[in-house]
């Protein structure tokens, strides 16, 4: 038998499941979810993201916080968002985990900490979420999950502004995958684009 992954903050987290498990029809999606610069970056020098704010507020397109019922996210974006205001991280996205090889001491009520392998720890949020969409949030992350071919679907809310640098979209890891674009949303001056991932099969 496999072992349970190491959990930290909430009861013990269902085993793993296989990649067609995980992407099933009778589940929600996994959706790698960023707000992103003209020029791609995802936060900006210092891993700022308080710019966001300037565009675009958590509850900007509430079709897709309803649709979401829980957020895995890296331990770096996880540390930023601590350090910004209330209104800028009030997102109901439901359940919280947070993959990392060093959990805090100090437990945080709101996140449950994951130590377990990639594909794991979706496996574990996809199901808290209930029927609803995963949020992948994170660069580092969320090219592990592209690369491991996890993902389902890629939105990415475009912002009128240009950072010069910061933290790219994906990490150089991160091999070519062409996606198929579905959807296209203005709000504002805010641009919604969704996108399609293929199978693992696809990506090149």
């Amino acid at each position: 038998a496999q072992p349970s992954p190491r959990t930290y903050g909430s009861a013990r987290a269902p085993m793993l499941l296989e990649r067609s498990a995980v992407m099933s029809t009778d589940t929600g999606k996994v959706v790698v979810n960023r707000a992103m610069s003209l020029d791609g970056f995802i936060a900006g020098p210092g891993h700022t993201m308080d710019w966001i704010s300037d565009f675009m507020t958590a509850d900007a397109f509430p079709e897709v916080m309803a649709a979401t019922g829980a957020m895995l996210i890296g331990r770096g974006t996880y540390e930023v968002a601590k350090q910004m205001a209330d209104e800028e991280r009030n997102y109901e996205g439901g359940a919280q985990f947070v993959l990392t090889h060093d959990p805090p001491d100090k437990p945080d009520p709101n996140v449950t900490f994951l130590t377990c392998d990639i594909a794991e720890a979706v496996a574990t949020a996809l199901r808290a979420a209930g029927g609803k969409n995963l949020e992948i949030l994170g660069a580092d992350l969320a090219s592990q999950c592209l690369q491991r071919g996890l993902v389902d679907e890629i939105l990415v809310y475009v912002l009128p502004v240009l950072l010069g640098d910061g933290v790219r979209f994906s990490t150089p890891t991160l091999h070519r995958i062409d996606l198929e674009p579905f959807s296209n949303t203005q709000s504002g001056a805010v641009t919604m684009l969704r996108f399609r991932v293929p199978p693992a099969s696809s990506v090149l």
